[in-house]
């Protein structure tokens, strides 16, 4: 067994306040959360996330774990450093290392039986500790906060109301084994809601201990990709293909708008491709961009081979390329 980096686990310095270190616990947690995470290993990197902020996050068993780790340093116990291994088979606590430490049980952090799944290292250190706080004192506290990621169609999105969503989290079962649980919950998505914004759902977090309330739910909105549109924070995007006479003459010309139905949009005279053109308050709660692009109609007839001829004689004059000779690059 060998000594466990909680520091590197979490990727913060030892140094790291604990804000820095509740910072670094959430973004990891969003990031290898089971029912969202797309790695192979996001089960056993959740673990280990787990139990690293189980013991940085709680100031007793931090100034604990920061002391042993001080001993191990200085060669004062089994295992030559945190990753080595010491006589009898590699890192073994030394007796009596927790002597005038108490850990106690604060808000947000896990008691004895929510460790099960965590390592050998883990129980060794913190486990018989635990058990004789938890055999001197009943455990209060709030239950801890869930996050999870939900995705939704832009339609939806635009127009908000109430959706069923089922989610996945590791339980303990009555055997004290951890196993995932589904669940179904029925969620009101205001209306607009944004990319990255989170949905609070009070109550629907871990169950409290000793009577306290349990913890709340928190849902990262993610905007499901859309054939037309594009998001940008508040605001839609889409191209809006048009031919070259609608963009040399200007036209008025009709564009689907988000949530459904149409609207004309009209486009001005000598339009360039890449022109956007503003529809106000037709976001996410900001703007649709329209953004032009030029459709050049095929070739293959008689009558738009001339027309494409007549055209070339008529803007004889016009070179394409004029800013590149410009700028050298045919010197």
């Amino acid at each position: 067994m060998d000594f466990k980096d909680y520091y590197s686990a979490l990727g913060v310095e030892r140094t790291a306040s604990e804000d820095e270190i509740r910072k670094a616990y959430r973004k990891l947690a969003r990031k290898y959360h089971p029912d969202v995470s797309k790695e192979p290993d996001a089960e056993t990197r959740m673990r280990d996330v787990n139990e690293a902020w189980d013991v940085l996050g709680s100031k007793e068993k931090r100034a604990a774990y920061d002391a042993l780790a001080e001993r191990v340093r200085s060669g004062r116990s089994a295992g030559p450093d945190f990753g080595g291994s010491g006589a009898g088979g590699g890192f073994q606590p030394p007796p009596g290392w927790d002597e005038g430490f108490e850990f106690h049980r604060g808000a947000g952090h896990a008691g004895p039986a929510d460790h099960a799944d965590f390592s050998d290292f883990f129980s060794s250190v913190f486990g018989a500790a635990e058990r004789r706080n938890a055999a001197r004192q009943k455990y209060r506290a709030k239950g801890d906060d869930h996050h999870a990621a939900i995705e939704v169609p832009l339609e939806f999105a635009l127009q908000g109301g109430e959706r069923e969503i089922t989610l996945r989290a590791m339980e303990l079962n009555d055997q004290g084994e951890p196993e995932f649980v589904t669940r179904t919950l029925r969620v009101n998505i205001p209306r607009a809601v944004r990319p990255g914004q989170y949905i609070r759902i009070a109550g629907q977090g871990l169950p409290g201990h000793g009577g306290e309330p349990a913890g709340d739910l928190y849902l990262e909105v993610r905007i499901a990709p859309h054939p037309l549109y594009r998001v940008e924070g508040q605001d839609l995007s889409m191209d809006l293909p048009v031919t070259p006479s609608e963009a040399a003459l200007g036209a008025e010309v009709e564009v689907p708008l988000p949530g459904g139905g149409t609207g004309a949009v009209r486009v001005p005279p000598n339009a360039r491709a890449g022109l956007k053109l503003r529809l106000k308050g037709r976001g996410l709660g900001g703007d649709l961009y329209l953004v032009l692009a030029i459709a050049l109609p095929p070739a293959d007839s008689d009558a738009a081979r001339s027309a494409y001829e007549q055209l070339a004689k008529a803007t004889a004059g016009f070179d394409p390329r004029r800013q590149l000779a410009a700028a050298g690059a045919f010197a």
